[in-house]
């Protein structure tokens, strides 16, 4: 089984070059190198290029998934964000504010058009009411769709809410985005927590989108890393009572048994499978770190 650590993905602004550079050195298992939120108007076109510049050199970025966040096609600067993001050297495109399957497959069709590699993955911001309702048929509408990314902060503008600690008004969405994203088979990052002098409150928004089922945290600041890092990696009780199950399972199955108990609870097949997903996320976190 191949798993590929998200536990922690970092906004970079495309504009600022230092930042970029920073960038590879920050223990992040991803940054999503933006072109639209954290880049005003006037900054656009240079964004692009300085992202562009940054990935010819990939390499330095090591084994960090690399998403270049567009803007939507809506506005001056999204047909040419696509245009440059199809020759880019990046893991993915992240498309904003999506809220049809139509506009997955539009911007797949530019990326196309302009030359972008076939297998090129797509991922997309869940931040509109429209694309809650929708979700289900984004998640079915490309095959070359990977993720998706909760933009917490514009759906709570939308829906008019109080982004809270809980986040009590947003469970719904939340819920029908991982709905949606797991039946599809996709990766799910969670929303931002945007007060980076709330520490505790930070842990806890962690430790709930760990609960839920997310892949990880997207994050606004460096400091926020080890706090997602830790939070949406297995713990080693986790991982050696993983262990114990896939052992106990290959030892029934060699002796013909049907039935397995560890430390006095059945174990059914659905636990192997978990459990096997638990050892290759923490090898892989483990291979991350020693290389």
């Amino acid at each position: 089984m191949t798993v590929r650590p998200r536990r922690s993905v970092l906004y970079m602004p495309g504009s600022n070059a230092r930042a970029l550079d920073k960038a590879k050195t920050l223990a992040a298992d991803g940054l999503i190198l933006d072109l639209e939120d954290a880049v005003s108007p006037e900054a656009k076109a240079d964004a692009r290029r300085l992202v562009g510049e940054a990935l010819t050199d990939r390499a330095a970025y090591g084994p960090r998934e690399l998403i270049v966040r567009v803007n939507g096609l809506d506005t001056p600067w999204g047909y040419a964000d696509l245009a440059a993001a199809a020759g880019m050297n990046c893991d993915a495109v992240l498309l904003p504010k999506v809220d049809s399957a139509d506009m997955v497959r539009r911007a797949e069709r530019i990326l196309d058009a302009e030359g972008g590699r076939g297998d090129l993955p797509i991922w997309c911001m869940m931040e509109t009411a429209r694309g809650m309702l929708r979700a289900e048929e984004i998640a079915d509408a490309s095959p070359r769709l990977e993720g998706f990314v909760m933009g917490t902060s514009d759906l709570a503008k939308e829906l008019v809410c109080q982004h809270t600690a809980l986040r009590l008004p947003m469970i719904t969405s939340l819920g029908l985005c991982l709905l949606a994203a797991r039946a599809a088979g996709l990766a799910i990052l969670d929303g931002v927590y945007l007060d980076l002098a709330d520490e505790e409150g930070f842990r806890a928004s962690c430790t709930q989108g760990a609960e839920l089922g997310f892949d990880g945290k997207t994050l606004i600041h460096p400091r926020q890393l080890d706090g997602a890092n830790a939070a949406f990696a297995p713990d080693e009780e986790a991982v050696a009572r993983a262990r114990k199950i896939i052992d106990a399972h290959k030892q029934a199955a060699a002796a013909g048994q049907g039935v397995v108990v560890v430390d006095g609870k059945l174990i059914e097949n659905l636990h192997v499978v978990m459990a096997e997903r638990t050892v290759a996320l923490a090898d892989a976190i483990a291979a991350r770190q020693s290389g």
